[in-house]
């Protein structure tokens, strides 16, 4: 078992950068599927200290960006009901919705509540037997287990007061859409290491195996991301496309199997609107029948309000490696981590927020 030090060694980190200058002898593109990885390269420079042939770009890796603006409106819209206490992550509540956040519905009487975990909200509920405590399910794979574990906990202890507004999402659906749509050009996936230590490198086969494109799953420090931007170059130069494990310490080929059969218990697959791309088929995770009870979706009669993108926000186009966030005109300007008008700049997982934060790093 290597220590995290070794992933942070400058000596290994230079002999990386060397070799990726000395391969990449052709053009190479490589996005990247997690929002955390967006902000480790950013914030570390690494995008800075490759060649010109080699481009790294941000993907819909950052959940509560991907989140559709009907899904927040909706989530809004519940958060105003009478007797509704919505529990919520903390980045959720600072997204604009078409007509105001979560924040500013809790100024104006709503009851919305930060937590630190669903089991929270369990107890919450517990504690508020006259209200009806709804949590937030934003997430991909990595999250989606512990809401699950949330609602079996409430069945167990026969709540009748708790649900899961779920906005959760298969990650590997979204990867399809954007090798399907062909908008960018690309040459391998820097593959997502919270998510596979869940879906394991099992999970992203297919990408090698449907689409002949590499993928390397990768951990989060500085080496890590060097290592498999290495390991993708030299893929590319050899002409070889296989699905690699670059964070084996923590992803394994299966990947975790209670925790997938948690989130499988509560939860079956359905489609999902995803911002920037609208509605992926195979990629939202619906409470399935048998824990209907605490499905906020079918508990509560929520209106169809008419949603809008916020004007001028190009999220969308940034979720699908279109543009960079500097290409949008809002972009430091306008839009702000402490005046967001798109969740792209909201969420601490977000690409416009890293750019902002870490642009000039380097």
């Amino acid at each position: 078992m290597r220590f995290v030090d070794e992933f942070r060694d400058p000596d290994l980190a230079r002999k990386l950068i060397a070799e990726i200058h000395a391969l990449a002898d052709r053009p190479m593109a490589f996005m990247e599927f997690c929002g955390g990885h967006t902000h480790a390269i950013m914030q570390n420079g690494i995008r800075q200290l490759m060649p010109e042939t080699v481009r790294l770009l941000s993907g819909p890796g950052c959940p509560v960006c991907v989140t559709s603006q009907r899904d927040i409106d909706q989530a809004i819209a519940l958060s105003q009901l009478p007797d509704v206490v919505l529990t919520t992550f903390g980045d959720m509540v600072r997204v604009p919705g078409t007509s105001l956040t979560l924040q500013e519905a809790a100024a104006e009487g709503s009851e919305v509540r930060i937590v630190y975990s669903p089991l929270d909200a369990v107890q919450l509920a517990q504690e508020n037997p006259d209200k009806q405590v709804v949590f937030l399910g934003v997430g991909f794979e990595t999250t989606a287990p512990g809401v699950a574990a949330s609602v079996l906990q409430a069945s167990a202890l026969k709540l009748e007061n708790y649900a899961v507004f779920s906005m959760h999402k298969y990650t590997p659906p979204a990867m399809r859409a954007i090798l399907d749509a062909g908008e960018v050009r690309l040459d391998g996936i820097i593959g997502p290491g919270h998510v596979s230590a869940i879906i394991g490198l099992n999970g992203w086969e297919f990408l090698p195996r449907e689409y002949g494109m590499p993928v390397v799953v990768s951990g989060f420090e500085p080496v890590d991301i060097l290592l498999t931007v290495r390991r993708l170059v030299g893929q590319v130069r050899n002409g070889e496309a296989y699905a690699e494990n670059a964070y084996n310490r923590s992803v394994l080929p299966e990947g975790n199997r209670t925790a997938l059969q948690i989130m499988d218990t509560v939860f079956e697959v359905g489609e999902a609107d995803w911002r920037g791309f609208g509605p992926i088929p195979a990629s939202g995770m619906d409470v399935r029948p048998e824990y209907r009870q605490f499905d906020a979706r079918a508990r509560f009669s929520l209106p169809d309000v008419p949603s809008r993108e916020p004007p001028g926000c190009r999220c969308g186009e940034v979720l699908r490696g279109i543009i960079e966030p500097p290409d949008c005109p809002l972009y430091a300007k306008a839009c702000t981590p402490d005046r967001p008008k798109g969740p792209c700049m909201v969420s601490d997982e977000g690409a416009c927020s890293a750019f902002y934060l870490y642009q000039d790093i380097g």
